[in-house]
């Protein structure tokens, strides 16, 4: 019987077609997102110094309003995972990124710290859901062969926002105050979630997932290229665990997923608790350790910077074992992070420690979502990446809390550094548990139709 050469499987049509225009601008859109994500996550960090000074606080008494955006960002990313996966990446992702411009804009005119506290929490929801649906939304529009590189260079926006927020605020506190630097980031959010609501278009794997009608699915497959004009019906093959089906919860729980699922969670977490301690810690530790203000900060701002070797780390992870590449990358940020305690006596040295240390470990950071994405199924995708950054971001809570407990029991500059180095080397062995114990998954392949008014059905599947 001849094949219907109207019937297009969506990830073969991705992988034939060059990445078009259309595609690059979901790409910008995302990774602004994310960038904005890391500017507005890394704020508070930043203007933590001059909130000390101007509202007479101790630094213990920074903790909770340090930690209010990250119980946040968990409580955002449990949630809205779930919810992309039932009712769209966009619609979940234009409410996120509006969220959380409107609170941080909210939380320039706060008069106390119980205020910041509750504009930083509500801000840390919509940044928690915007970043997983980012991600997802991304991926699913990327080639196979290029999927890892891709969403590892969306990702750098993370870290380049909170560096960008560093150096900003060493040029905006001086001049306008601390509140100047929350205004910014929270004003271009609020102009950008106009722009997706307006620009940015639905996953067109998810659009296939949960039916939707074959024009709409065409509509978004010709703007990548006019060979989707004759497509009649649409499918979706993937490699698949084909007993696994329900929510998306149910699916990253289920048997041949809740090794790597745990795995994936406890790297993340491990993560964050390395990114936290420091991101929101350096400032005030370097400038304990005789740099001043100034100086501090943008030594600190070093740190985040460094991100940008994800794009590198993916295009090993798009060849090679992605576990193994983003394990080494951690085991060696535990090596470089110890050694930022040992560098205190040189400004110049601990610059580059500094810089080294960020590089490694925004790098092997930043790669886990690709990790996620690639694992798992397009049921359960947003779901899995969701909730590994909202149980990672209690990582990034406990990070928080970590400094201000090692300070008050007179940890010196060298502990405090060798206790967080001790993370890395749990990231490292989460991810090689998951390595050996992820099992190898059967291929099966399922279609799905869509024709005239009729919905477009995907096969149950599993990760790619």
């Amino acid at each position: 019987m001849q094949k219907d050469v109207r019937a297009v499987d969506v990830q073969d049509f991705l992988n034939r077609h060059r990445f078009s225009g259309f595609q690059w601008t979901i790409f910008a859109i995302c990774f602004l997102i994310v960038l904005l994500d890391g500017f507005d996550t890394a704020a508070i960090g930043f203007i933590a110094p001059s909130l000390l000074k101007e509202w007479g606080l101790s630094k213990a008494a920074l903790a909770p309003v340090l930690s209010a955006a990250l119980f946040g960002l968990a409580a955002g990313g449990l949630t809205a995972g779930p919810c992309a996966d039932r009712f769209g990446r966009k619609t979940v992702l234009v409410a996120a990124v509006a969220l959380f411009g409107a609170a941080c804009t909210w939380s320039a005119f706060a008069a106390d710290l119980t205020q910041l506290t509750v504009l930083r929490f509500v801000t840390g929801l919509g940044l928690g859901a915007a970043m997983p649906n980012a991600v997802t939304l991304m991926s699913e529009y990327c080639p196979d062969q290029r999927r890892a590189t891709l969403t590892n260079a969306m990702f750098c926006g993370f870290p380049l926002g909170a560096a960008l927020g560093g150096f900003l605020a060493a040029w905006m506190i001086p001049q306008w105050g601390w509140r100047s630097v929350l205004l910014l980031g929270g004003a271009v959010p609020v102009v950008l979630a106009a722009v997706m609501l307006a620009r940015l278009p639905e996953s067109v794997r998810y659009m296939v997932a949960k039916r939707h009608p074959a024009a709409r699915i065409r509509a978004a497959l010709l703007r990548i290229s006019p060979a989707a004009a004759q497509a009649a019906s649409f499918s979706m093959a993937e490699k698949a665990a084909p007993s696994v089906a329900g929510s998306g919860l149910r699916v990253i729980l289920s048997r041949p997923f809740i090794v790597g699922t745990v795995m994936i969670w406890l790297a993340y977490f491990m993560g964050l608790v390395i990114f936290y301690s420091l991101i929101n810690w350096m400032p005030i530790l370097f400038k304990e350790a005789g740099l001043d203000a100034r100086t501090a900060t943008l030594a600190a701002s070093l740190f985040p910077l460094g991100g940008v070797g994800a794009i590198f780390l993916g295009w090993l992870m798009d060849r090679f074992s992605a576990n193994r590449v983003i394990a080494l990358c951690f085991s060696l940020s535990a090596l470089s992070i110890y050694a930022i305690g040992l560098s205190a006596g040189s400004t110049g040295l601990l610059m580059a420690v500094v810089f080294i240390a960020g590089t490694l470990m925004n790098t092997a950071q930043s790669s886990l979502p690709a990790l996620a994405v690639a694992f798992y199924p397009t049921q359960g995708r947003a779901t899995g990446v969701a909730w590994m950054m909202g149980v990672g971001r209690f990582g990034g809570v406990a990070g928080s809390f970590l400094v201000a407990e090692l300070a008050r029991r007179q940890v010196g500059f060298e502990g405090i550094f060798a206790t967080i180095a001790v993370a890395g080397v749990l990231a490292t062995l989460a991810l090689l548990v998951k390595h050996w114990g992820e099992p190898q998954r059967p291929e099966s392949a399922g279609s799905a139709e869509s024709s005239g008014s009729a919905a477009a059905r995907s096969s149950a599947g599993a990760a790619h």
